[in-house]
């Protein structure tokens, strides 16, 4: 092993990971510093850079023909504005005392140390692989890199029958079943929860699960996988429940992530209660003047329980990069915090949340009232007017919004944004019957579904 240090006045910007944190905050860096006053080596271990994850589940889908669709940004474009980029290259320990990381080239073996000025952890979070009997058997995959995509996609052109099972029924779960659905299969969803979708709260997931089970899922609930069983040739033949087997051709992961924080931890860095980074508001890490953290592997602030939460989502991704970036470029940037929106559909459903459900606010001593209505995406007698559901849920003695749900069809899923903003700004469910939306039969009725509920949620408020 050497030591690689340029003997000139320069800082070093190490960044460790190359998708959208690493990269964002190496590309702001960039920016803020040129090459004469900022060297920027970055490592990433797999293939691409810059590319969205979340577009994967739509590309084994057939919705995106290609991987490079998904790629905002190659190795090259960033190699061209003097980014260091060290592709299929691994960083294997973080010596904080000396500033340094030892990183091992995947291809040759080769080891390295590399010095740091300054150093940015983006290193993402890792799919849940559940302990159990035949979950590496081939045909069984995870998704959460294009190389996961490929190996899955390879799968599914090579293999003779149409069964697929996916385990777990969150975002990643519900996309893959819509997924394979449009490949052609029959899919057959095992879910430990008793509704699909654990963000929602059990009345909204169970919208979901009849819709699924509509475009003829099937749904397994309140069933934990036991282990995957395998035919003579070593595939994957089914998964087994305590109570039942499903055949499967081929099984998708998709029970969820964790923060990938193993060579924090090992380095001694803090870590919050659901294993990520923890970080001041301007992504530093907690006691480290020199050392940034983003994406997926960071805990962030909840800006309606005020605790610390783990999310992983690209939005957030970019937006801590943007931040550190600004951060060693010698600028002052700060991430708030969040509210919690995510959105999703399955087939032509749209689902949506933002802020709290009702066993959060619970968790965190919250007394609070919640509502849900009935309403449509359109004015009622404008064509191609859909029925949608929405749930509140708001403080019971102040009014303050709490937290919003949405299940319905086109046009109900965005309108979370609205309910995303109100809890941004603190407001209450009655300064949220006043707010001054867009209207035309065409988007909307002439009272938002949004504000039905607030308006409804104020007048329960009033009466508690």
């Amino acid at each position: 092993m050497n030591m690689s240090r340029t003997r000139d006045t320069r800082e070093r910007l190490v960044v460790i990971g190359g998708d959208a944190a690493g990269m964002s905050a190496a590309s702001q860096a960039r920016r803020l510093k040129g090459p004469d006053e900022l060297e920027i080596v970055a490592f990433e271990r797999g293939h691409f850079t810059s590319y969205s994850a979340c577009g994967i589940p739509y590309w084994v889908g057939g919705d995106v023909t290609e991987p490079d669709q998904l790629i905002a940004r190659t190795p090259e474009e960033h190699r061209a504005r003097d980014i260091d980029l060290r592709m299929r290259t691994e960083v294997m320990e973080i010596d904080v005392d000396r500033q340094r990381v030892r990183a091992r080239d995947l291809e040759s073996g080769a080891e390295s140390w590399t010095s740091y000025d300054k150093l940015v952890i983006a290193t993402g979070a890792r799919p849940i692989r559940p302990d159990m009997p035949g979950v590496d058997a081939p045909g069984v995959h995870g998704v959460q890199t294009l190389d996961d995509g490929q190996a899955l996609i390879d799968t599914l052109a090579h293999t003779r029958g149409r069964r697929a099972v996916v385990v777990g029924a969150g975002y990643i779960g519900v996309e893959m079943a819509e997924a394979l659905i449009n490949r052609g299969y029959e899919v057959t969803v095992v879910n430990r929860g008793s509704e699909p979708m654990s963000t929602l709260d059990p009345d909204m997931g169970r919208l979901v699960h009849e819709a699924m089970e509509g475009l003829g899922i099937t749904m397994v609930d309140d069933a934990a996988v036991t282990k995957v069983l395998t035919g003579e040739d070593g595939r994957v033949r089914a998964v087994a429940t305590e109570n039942a087997e499903y055949p499967a051709d081929v099984v998708v992961l998709g029970i969820g992530v964790r923060p990938e924080t193993t060579l924090a931890k090992a380095a001694g860095l803090p870590l919050g209660t659901h294993g990520g980074l923890l970080t001041d508001l301007a992504m530093r890490v907690r006691g480290h003047e020199n050392i940034w953290a983003g994406g997926d592997c960071v805990e962030v602030l909840d800006l309606v329980s005020g605790q610390e939460r783990h999310i992983a989502l690209g939005t957030h991704a970019n937006k801590h990069g943007q931040v550190v970036g600004t951060g060693v470029g010698g600028g002052y940037a700060t991430f708030p915090g969040v509210v919690g929106t995510a959105v999703s559909k399955v087939c032509d459903l749209e689902i949506a949340r933002t802020g709290l459900r009702e066993k959060d606010a619970r968790r965190v001593g919250l007394q609070f009232v919640s509502v849900t209505i009935e309403s449509t995406s359109r004015a009622g007698y404008y064509p191609g007017a859909s029925p949608m559901t929405v749930k509140m849920l708001a403080e019971r003695r102040t009014g303050r919004l709490l937290g919003v749900q949405i299940v319905g069809r086109e046009g109900a899923g965005k309108r979370v944004d609205i309910a995303a903003v109100a809890l941004t700004a603190g407001m209450t469910v009655d300064q949220m019957t006043a707010l001054d939306l867009g209207y035309a039969p065409p988007f909307s009725p002439v009272w938002d579904p949004v504000l039905v509920a607030a308006r409804k949620a104020a007048a329960k408020v009033r009466a508690s």
